[in-house]
């Protein structure tokens, strides 16, 4: 370890002079909106190599002094082609134009064609909001994450959830990044759609195998998602009227080419829709949500620039009869202060201030009682993070990071006439969350591309906070008391990143990555409620962090010119400190949490398989996980290990697109899946006239397997081009052949002891075939 970071210091440090060079560097953007543009590809023809913009679309390529042909290009836009004489360091800034015709539908890549071969990188996809908006949807809206659900290795929460699981972790082990800021909640309307409205977002990037070094505190995967910029040239509109909600997104220059906004809305009105329906004690229930993205961006000068960004997004839930009353609100709010600025022509840096708060509430009356169950994170953070490209086009990343984070774990509290119930725990808990890094991209040779880093994390509980200790039954007998800010509990290490790119031809190679992560805090579910009881909570003097290795190993080979990509990506990945609720768990319990939750181990391993069409009028790919995941407790079980509730051994997903003409677009996915892994009761018995339940080992049973087939039509009336206003319809068909999927399992008892009684395992579905309708416009 000591010798990896000493080589990384050494590269820091070895003098420019060396070898004569100059270098090459500026920014890429759109020439119609001025929005950078992310992963375009710089490519110098006689030297043979080339650089990809970063996530603020600067480049910086070292070469010998002469006469270089350089083109540039980006997914979309035209090839821009120039001849330079480069006898000094200068600086090229490029304006691409969008393409006029999109003649390429479906592509998950918006880099050089063979950046799936030529990369270092295992497991990075990224899509585009024009893709996403490509793909059959529900109740008319696009949805970033269940796009994300149809690749290899990533597998859906479920029906009606906007939850995911990649390569075995669980939920809370996937880093969702919103411009820098953490979302720890995805879901609107009961995770049937994710918080991201695809009008406001420009680029999403998936990361599920070999995470770089400036990425931490999860163990499974990175959601990068990017905001729109604004074009900062001129005032655009576009938005959609959908059957459940309607959205709206304006942008615009506040100084012409310094500076932009982006302003987007969007809510939906099932409230509005239901209302008349609803008759009796139902009268005055109602569900609806709402969101806003704002995004502002100002040139300070040639080398410096900032921008602001935020996200607020509420889910409201109410529920009036005569006797019950239920108000349940949640949601997050973000906000994203960051600065840019480039030094000098190697050197850019990007420093970052960062608010989030995610809070979930549910409040229910009956009768003369009352109760109140809470939960929710807050954090502020400040990071900054270094692009260094050096005269040997080694390209390093350092930086470092630092979150205070406050914890608010499930909070119940209640009322009865005059008794009032108040938890015996803290109500809030605090930590601190530090990490630095330092990475190193180059090439040894032709043949073996690296990229290897090293990141340290630590992590400290602090007060105020106690510590009690109990007799056998369950009685304090004595307490610790540490004050406000003193450290309870600290945790740290290293964690070493690699990953390898062998060269085995123009348009083939393998390659390789190991990685170590940490994940200090936990979102801990208890499968046996229906109460939202999921929480967030931190590594304390009782809960040790997570960690994990995961080995990953691919073959990667584009067929064609790079019309299709083909791959096949092996991995395993070992778990430790994984975290369930003990046996008997109740969520209504006083006590703290942290008292109810065991330790175990979890292994996942598979084979993930993917062909991808990028172009002609056909697009698309086809994508199959192969894998096993398992979990162990001392505690749970019988200290068997046992499949997770997510294990699933098959996955298929079919994604096409196929333009007819410069009208009509169609798409079409079909998904099938192993059931997930349940627990169900085995035997019914009486103790003193209790009926008692008898249940299988944990998860030794497994649904009906899930399919389904969604299809949709992409209209652009003719002439649009012309219209100041341009429209199109898009016409959805969601489970096209009506598949019954299961939505809740549950064992049905009917008839009496005495009668004789029968047991039954029913299923509940909630999404038959369900058409849907969008018309969508920009201006």
């Amino acid at each position: 370890m000591r010798f990896l970071l000493s080589s990384f210091l050494l590269i820091l440090w070895i003098p420019a002079s060396a070898q004569k060079k100059v270098t090459l560097s500026g920014y890429v953007k759109d020439a119609a909106s001025g929005e950078s543009l992310i992963g375009s590809a710089i490519y110098v023809q006689e030297a043979q190599t080339g650089v990809s913009t970063n996530v603020y679309g600067f480049y910086s390529v070292s070469l010998p002094p002469g006469s270089y042909t350089v083109s540039c290009s980006s997914l979309g836009y035209d090839t821009r082609t120039q001849t330079l004489n480069l006898i000094e360091s200068r600086e090229l800034n490029v304006a691409l134009e969008p393409h006029t015709v999109q003649a390429e539908e479906v592509v998950i890549s918006d880099v050089r064609a063979d950046h799936n071969v030529e990369s270092t990188q295992m497991g990075v996809i990224s899509l585009t909001t024009e893709q996403i908006k490509k793909l059959p949807v529900i109740f008319g809206e696009s949805d970033i994450l269940k796009a994300i659900q149809l690749l290899p290795g990533v597998q859906s929460a479920g029906e009606g959830q906007s939850g995911f699981y990649v390569r075995g972790g669980g939920p809370d082990q996937n880093l969702v990044l919103l411009d820098d800021a953490v979302v720890y909640n995805t879901g609107h309307l009961f995770g049937f759609f994710s918080v991201f409205n695809s009008d406001a977002i420009k680029n999403v990037t998936l990361i599920k195998g070999g995470m770089p070094a400036q990425y931490g505190g999860r163990l499974s995967s990175v959601v990068d998602v990017s905001m729109k910029e604004g074009n900062n040239r001129e005032y655009h509109g576009e938005g959609g009227i959908g059957l459940i909600a309607s959205r709206l997104t304006l942008e615009g220059p506040i100084v012409k080419e310094k500076g932009s906004f982006m302003l987007s809305g969007r809510r939906t009105y099932v409230d509005i829709i239901t209302k008349p329906f609803l008759k009796g004690d139902a009268k005055g229930s109602g569900y609806y949500f709402y969101d806003a993205n704002l995004k502002a961006n100002y040139r300070l000068g040639a080398r410096d620039r900032i921008y602001l960004s935020g996200y607020f997004g509420r889910d409201v839930f109410s529920f009036n009869s005569s006797n019950f009353k239920a108000h349940v609100p949640w949601g997050n709010t973000t906000g994203t202060l960051r600065w840019n600025h480039q030094f000098n022509d190697k050197l850019f840096v990007n420093t970052t201030a960062v608010y989030n708060d995610y809070n979930f509430q549910f409040s229910g009356s009956q009768n003369d009682f009352d109760i109140t169950l809470a939960s929710g994170i807050r954090d502020w953070n400040a990071k900054t993070d270094f692009d260094y490209y050096t005269t040997f086009n080694h390209h390093i990343k350092f930086g470092a990071n630092y979150t205070y984070h406050t914890f608010t774990p499930n909070q119940v509290s209640g009322k009865s006439g005059t008794t009032e119930l108040q938890p015996n725990n803290a109500l809030k808990k605090y930590a601190h969350e530090a990490g630095i890094y330092l990475s190193d991209e180059f090439d040894i040779g032709s043949f073996l591309k690296v990229n290897a880093g090293i990141r340290y994390s630590w992590f400290g509980q602090v007060g105020p906070y106690a510590d009690y200790r109990s007799d056998g039954n369950g009685n304090r007998t004595d307490s610790t008391l540490y004050a406000p800010g003193q450290l309870v509990k600290s945790y740290g290490g290293w964690e070493p990143r690699l990953n390898l790119r062998f060269a085995l031809g123009a348009n083939s190679s393998l390659k390789a990555s190991v990685s170590k992560t940490y994940q200090y805090i936990h979102l801990v579910s208890n499968n046996g409620s229906t109460l939202p009881t999921d929480i967030w909570m931190p590594s304390t003097l009782l809960v040790q962090p997570q960690k994990a290795w995961q080995y990953s190993l691919g073959f990667f080979k584009n067929f064609f010119d790079n019309a299709v990509e083909t791959s096949v990506e092996v991995y395993y990945k070992d778990m430790r400190n994984q975290r369930e609720y003990r046996a008997g768990y109740t969520p209504t319990s006083l006590r703290d949490p942290e008292l109810d939750l065991v330790s175990g181990t979890g292994e996942a391993y598979g084979a993930e398989f993917f062909i991808n069409k990028t172009k002609g009028r056909f697009t698309g790919w086809i994508g199959y996980t192969l894998s096993w995941t398992w979990r162990q407790f001392k505690e749970l079980n019988f200290g068997e290990r046992f499949p997770a509730k997510y294990d699933r051994r098959h996955d298929i997903s079919l994604v096409g697109s196929y333009e007819l003409n410069k009208k009509i677009t169609f798409s079409g996915v079909f998904i099938f899946g192993t059931g997930n892994a349940i627990t169900l009761p085995t035997g019914y018995y009486f103790i003193e006239q209790n009926l008692i339940q008898e249940y299988s080992k944990i998860n030794q049973y497994r649904i009906f397997p899930y399919h389904r087939l969604d299809l949709s039509v992409i209209y652009t009336p003719k002439g649009n081009t012309n219209k100041r206003l341009k429209g199109s319809w898009a016409f959805s068909i969601y489970n096209v052949y009506s598949r019954q999927n299961p939505y809740i399992i549950y064992v049905d008892t009917e008839g009496t002891l005495r009668s004789g009684a029968s047991v039954k395992v029913k299923q509940i579905s909630i999404f038959p075939i369900l058409p849907s309708i969008t018309y969508n416009f920009k201006f």
